[in-house]
């Protein structure tokens, strides 16, 4: 029997490795988080595995499979499709990564303008003020309150036009 499992190891010829879509995902996953103010440990405990295996997704060290991906989109309440948006449509080939269509159910999440550059949005994320406020504002427990804020930080744009109630 041992002899049998042995052999059936050996069969595996290629050993999957973490691509740089693996990465992008990891990336989609630590944005995530990082907005929503959750510790890797904490983001862990809500899918059951250690923080230093959260770490190994969001360096793109470790690939994500498919069922724990499904458990982190719940965890981060945002739609498996978040962690793909912006991904390269068109790699290389033997990248591992082939686009097909998926339809889900979930509203996808609406974070950054697609214009947006990559880099753009990383200094945005890195700013500790930008984090401070989307944590400040989420904490806000009255959902009134909350609109009012942000109308509050919209009316100090330089082009801004009040939104109808």
């Amino acid at each position: 029997m041992q002899e049998k499992l042995q052999n059936s190891d050996t069969c595996h010829t290629a050993i999957p490795r973490a691509t740089s879509v693996d990465a992008y995902v990891g990336r989609r996953i630590r944005l995530r988080r990082t907005l929503l103010g959750l510790s890797q440990e904490k983001l862990g405990e809500l899918v059951g595995i250690t923080f230093q295996q959260i770490q190994k997704y969001e360096r793109g060290t470790n690939r994500v499979g498919a069922s724990r991906l499904y458990d982190i989109a719940g965890a981060l309440d945002v739609p498996i499709a978040f962690f793909f948006e912006g991904v390269d449509r068109h790699p290389s080939p033997g990248s591992g990564y082939r686009s097909s269509g998926v339809s889900e159910s979930r509203k996808v999440f609406e974070g950054f303008p697609a214009h947006v550059q990559d880099s753009e949005t990383a200094a945005l994320l890195n700013n500790k003020d930008t984090l401070e406020l989307v944590r400040a504002y989420h904490a806000i427990p009255d959902i009134k309150v909350r609109k009012n804020v942000l109308e509050l930080v919209r009316s100090m744009k330089p082009d801004h036009t009040p939104t109808p109630e």
